[in-house]
């Protein structure tokens, strides 16, 4: 199992209509077959610069691959992270 987790901030401000849309419309990556238990997060802790995650969990490393070439992650990433995202940082974990 591989939990693929990003923390983001959005360039908009923190409940804007914007960022309302950006989250909701998040949830397209759920629709990906290979994807399991997808999440969305809203930081809390003052010690994280990042507003904002997405947790999710992939069978093995073909499902996570299958992930990343799906239409609906490419269209995602393309048409509204690359333009919206301010900042991030991924973690991919397996357990030990």
């Amino acid at each position: 199992m591989i939990r693929h987790t990003v923390a983001f901030s959005l360039k908009h401000l923190a409940g804007s209509v914007e960022e309302q849309r950006f989250m909701h419309d998040a949830l397209v990556l759920a629709t990906i077959p290979t994807v399991k238990n997808f999440e969305r997060l809203k930081q809390v802790s003052v010690k994280n610069i990042f507003r904002h995650g997405f947790s999710m969990e992939f069978e093995d490393q073909n499902a996570y691959e299958a992930y990343n070439i799906h239409p609906a992650h490419i269209s995602f990433v393309r048409d509204r992270w690359l333009p919206e995202v301010a900042d991030f940082m991924e973690a991919d974990y397996v357990k030990i």
